[in-house]
């Protein structure tokens, strides 16, 4: 497995981006400086010997050199044994709705950002659980199965968008059984269900499934996307944004139904929040989840992180070597040939 010790130092590579800007910014602005008083074929003849060709070279040299220090300093470490271990948690299932509602904009960027913002959140205040992530619109597929590898439940999550599933539609009922379905491996344990939705359901029944997986043991708390008002479900067409419209030609608004998600969250035994536009307060639904009884299960990872930081620091030392020992003079063979093609021509 690879990792970075400090991976927090990449934001030094801002700062090579920066030195970039303003060599070329330098390098254009003499450029400009000298043409108000030689003509732009004649800068050539002002130094002959010099060329611009292997200065651009150099420069680009410095810069690799000191991102490869850079990438030394973030520390590359290497795990070099997979080991066998037992963990104890939670089974944490986040049903996620990716239907064409959740473009709205009503809270900002829209209603799905926000949401995978959230289980971002909510990914790094989790402790030794599982994680599982289900997404729907008119039908529910696995996006993520129960992993401890919270860096990838992070990386499947970015990945989320509404064209995961072409079946549009909002069936949260039938994403609850899905879920129960799949993830019930210990039918006598609780597990925690997060349905994240605006709860425009049109499709099934909700209420009936969410009595049906709080039989199996599963605790559902519901956060509710979007406002009371509502707003406009964006359509993008060839670099141009419209808005969904009805059949009479109407621009369809889509509102949050909090009503319906409370009652599904009373039924299975949890939490109703609600995000607004103002994110909220995780921390009852992380406080119900780590008071539930845990469950233990076998994970494999890795041990013996060995750095490998002596790899690119030998590449930035080379390309750097290698700057000193490039001159900024054109090859003297190549200043012959032009001395004597400027001779053949006079």
């Amino acid at each position: 497995m690879f990792t970075w010790g400090n991976i927090h130092i990449f934001w030094a590579f801002l700062l090579v981006v920066l030195f970039i800007f303003i060599y070329i910014w330098e390098r254009q602005k003499q450029k400009s400086l000298l043409t108000q008083f030689v003509e732009i074929n004649l800068l050539g003849n002002l130094a002959p010997g010099l060329s611009s060709t292997k200065s651009n070279f150099k420069f680009l040299l410095i810069s690799l050199g000191f991102s490869f220090l850079i990438i030394t300093l973030a520390n590359p470490l290497l795990g070099t044994k997979l080991v066998q271990g037992k963990r104890q948690g939670v089974d944490v299932v986040i049903l996620l709705d990716i239907s064409n509602s959740m473009k709205a904009e009503d809270i900002k960027p829209n209603r799905l950002e926000r949401a995978k913002q959230m289980i971002m959140k909510l990914i790094d205040k989790l402790e030794n659980d599982r994680i599982g992530i289900v997404v729907f619109a008119g039908e529910p597929f696995v996006q993520l199965p129960l992993t401890t590898d919270y860096g990838a439940a992070k990386l499947f999550t970015s990945y989320i968008e509404t064209n995961l599933i072409s079946t549009q539609g909002t069936a949260i009922g039938t994403a609850i059984e899905f879920a129960v379905d799949k993830f019930n491996f210990d039918a006598k344990r609780k597990k925690a269900m997060i349905i994240i939705t605006d709860g425009e359901n049109h499709e099934d029944d909700a209420l009936s499934a969410a009595e049906f997986a709080a039989k199996n043991n599963f605790v559902i708390h519901v956060i509710g996307m979007g406002t009371l008002t509502g707003g406009p479900i964006p359509v993008y067409q060839g670099g141009s944004k419209t808005f969904l419209k009805d059949k009479d030609g109407s621009v369809v608004t889509t509102r949050l139904n909090p009503q319906m998600l409370e009652k599904i969250a009373v039924l299975g035994g949890g939490e109703f929040l609600m995000n607004s536009g103002l994110d909220p307060d995780l921390s009852h639904i992380i406080e119900k989840i780590a008071k539930m009884e845990k469950t233990e299960f076998e994970t494999k990872m890795y041990s013996n992180f060995e750095s490998q930081f002596q790899y690119p620091l030998f590449v930035a030392i080379l390309i750097l070597l290698l700057e000193i020992f490039i001159t900024e003079q054109k090859n003297k063979y190549i200043l012959l040939l032009n001395n004597f093609i400027q001779k053949n021509q006079k």
